[in-house]
């Protein structure tokens, strides 16, 4: 409906969900946390100072927006972030989790593909005044590692 890729978009969260790695790609298989037929969640290459071990949630299948976004996925997309947000919980011991999701380039969407972010919270963090930067991706599969023992330990 509202869509802004350009034509032959090759979408990275695509080639993740896919378990595609090359060099347009940011996010190593290593970085996944959750995977199954209709999502996948993985630590953001991109991380705040102050709320490391940030997770992306995305539907498998290619929508580009909420726009686009089915209906019937919205709630197993709630459901996982419900999961993750306890697992960071008890695994990093954040005060508090925050989600943000960005439809178009006025909304702040960089990437033409579904997605929601689970921040890990603390009192005075900061998160809306600093600026994300990249994570080497062996400290992006410390956080991976522990939110996926967590998550096997959850059920």
């Amino acid at each position: 409906m509202y869509n802004h890729a350009p034509d032959g978009y090759p979408c990275p969260f695509c080639l993740i969900a896919n378990g595609i790695e090359n060099e347009q790609v940011l996010t190593c298989q290593s970085d996944v946390v959750y995977h199954d037929q209709l999502l996948t969640a993985f630590i953001s290459a991109r991380q705040w100072p102050q709320n490391q071990g940030h997770v992306i949630v995305i539907p498998n299948a290619h929508y580009e927006n909420i726009f686009d976004l089915p209906p019937d996925l919205g709630t197993p997309i709630q459901r996982l972030a419900q999961v993750l947000a306890i697992a960071m919980k008890r695994e990093y011991g954040c005060d508090g989790i925050s989600t943000r999701q960005h439809n178009e380039p006025a909304g702040n969407q960089d990437v033409w593909h579904y997605h929601l972010h689970i921040f890990p919270r603390y009192a005075g963090d900061g998160l809306y005044q600093s600026a994300g930067q990249l994570m080497e991706n062996s400290q992006r599969a410390e956080y991976a590692d522990r939110l996926r023992r967590r998550l096997a330990n959850q059920e």
